[in-house]
Order: C-alpha cells, then structure tokens, then sequence
C-alpha cells in the first residue's frame, strides 16, 4: 500500500560494546513503545484492508543511536556505526520505492512519542508553530516549504494550502474527528503561543517532499503517552483509530483504497 511507517525512537537494545552518545546536542531518552505502535498499526491494516504498510523501525535504543538526525548527530561520530545510518536510510529509500512503483504517490509517517503538557497528537510538516499562527493567506504559499509540498501541488481531493493542514480533510482534524485531538486541526489550527510542538526532524526533511521533489510525503506524528502508547490495549486502539483515519486520507488525497 502506498504508505511507509517509520519508527526512529523506539529501539530498546543497548549493547555494551557500543558507546553511549554524550554530545551536548545529544536526546537520549526513547519515545517508549514507537516500534510496537508501528507493528500494532500494520496489524491493524492487515486485519481491516487486508494490505500492510511498509514498517522501517530502528532497534537500537536512543543513548546508542539516533535514527532521526543527521550522520553526525545520530552516531556521535563513532564510524563503526556509519553502516548502519546508510542501511537505515536505504532501507525506508527502498520501501518509498516500493511504494512507488504500484502507486503513483505515497505517503510516510514518522511515529514518535511527546511529553508534553497538553495530551493531543502534534503532526509536523516542517512548519513551525509560528509559520502555523500566520493568517491563511499568508500561510498557504509555505507549504511549498513543507513535507507535503507534492500533495499541496497534486492531492487527488483537490485541496492544497491551509485546507491540507487543517480544513475538514486533514490529517489532524480526522484524527479529532475520529476523538484523538490533534493539532494542527481545524478544532486546533496552530500550537499557541507557549505551547510546546514538534514540527518534524531529519527524517521528514530527508524523506518528504519539500519543494514539491518527489512523490513521496511525510508527516511527523509525536503521540502523547497515556492512552496511546503504555498499554498493549491502548495501542490497539489507537492502531484502530489510526486505520481508519488513514484509509479516508489516503482516499481522499492519493485516490487510493484497499484492493
């Protein structure tokens, strides 16, 4: 199907052999439970659509190895790991390939967990909180600077600008629908001012379509802890929630539903 999870955060090993990363721009704290989120997802299309999206998860624990930062930030500049950044990349560079070649266009979620205040999901496109304040007319011509920039350019239900961050079609205002409050959505149209938001990283620069390159999207969705991720239950749930919102996106923005 022409969707590929990522999950950078979520690995637990952390062998001894390997230093830990200690740079001062180093995080390394895990988004706990990402990669079995990823897995509960891809479940869940199985079970509903009888398709899987493509999962690229990252094993090894954060304090090791950062697969959503650049060479030298996510390996603290230890060279025997340089490998396994190149396999990691090439591997989702394989999946969006796959993708591709059945479909004209597609789509990649990078999973990640917050800690903040305000339990909601935060979706980043690379635009920060404040692009996301500016009025409508002059946020829509930045979404050529965004991770979306293709599906502003193309999407088959014929939105483009504001109307694929937060109209009625949008990611998080299915999500909020569906009742998973999300931002930005058209219930919440931007972080306010001292909110925390994570706008997107490495992987969604790396791996979207900024400047309209590419036909492969990506969005960063960071998930709040209870009720999403602690629990196998509330995991499933969520998984639950996450295939349906999908397969109306999906539907509606790359015409594309399960065979």
């Amino acid at each position: 199907m022409p969707l590929v999870l990522v999950a950078p955060h979520g690995g637990t090993l952390a062998p001894a052999e390997l230093p830990d990363r200690d740079c001062p721009a180093c995080v390394t704290v895990n988004d706990a439970n990402t990669r079995l989120l990823a897995l509960a997802i891809a479940d869940a299309f199985q079970q509903r659509a009888g398709v899987r999206p493509f999962v690229v998860a990252n094993l090894l624990s954060r304090v090791k190895f950062d697969a959503n930062r650049d060479l030298a930030e996510a390996t603290d500049a230890y060279a025997p790991l340089t490998p396994l950044w190149n396999l990691f990349h090439t591997r989702i560079d394989s999946a969006k390939s796959r993708a591709t070649r059945l479909h004209p266009r597609a789509l990649l979620v990078d999973l990640h967990g917050h800690a903040h205040a305000i339990q909601r999901l935060e979706l980043g496109y690379r635009l920060t909180a404040n692009t996301l304040r500016l009025p409508d007319s002059l946020l829509a011509p930045m979404l050529v600077a965004s991770s979306i920039a293709r599906l502003d350019a193309v999407a088959a239900s014929g939105d483009a600008g504001v109307a694929l961050l937060r109209g009625a079609r949008s990611l998080g205002t299915r999500f909020s629908a569906a009742g998973i409050l999300a931002v930005p959505s058209a219930t919440a149209p931007a972080p306010l001012l001292g909110e925390a938001y994570f706008d997107g990283g490495y992987n969604t620069d790396r791996h979207g379509s900024l400047g309209g390159v590419g036909a492969v999207d990506a969005v960063q969705l960071e998930a709040h802890y209870a009720g999403i991720r602690d629990t196998e239950a509330a995991r499933a749930a969520f998984a639950d929630v996450f295939v349906t919102v999908l397969l109306q996106y999906l539907a509606d923005h790359y015409a594309w539903s399960p065979p």
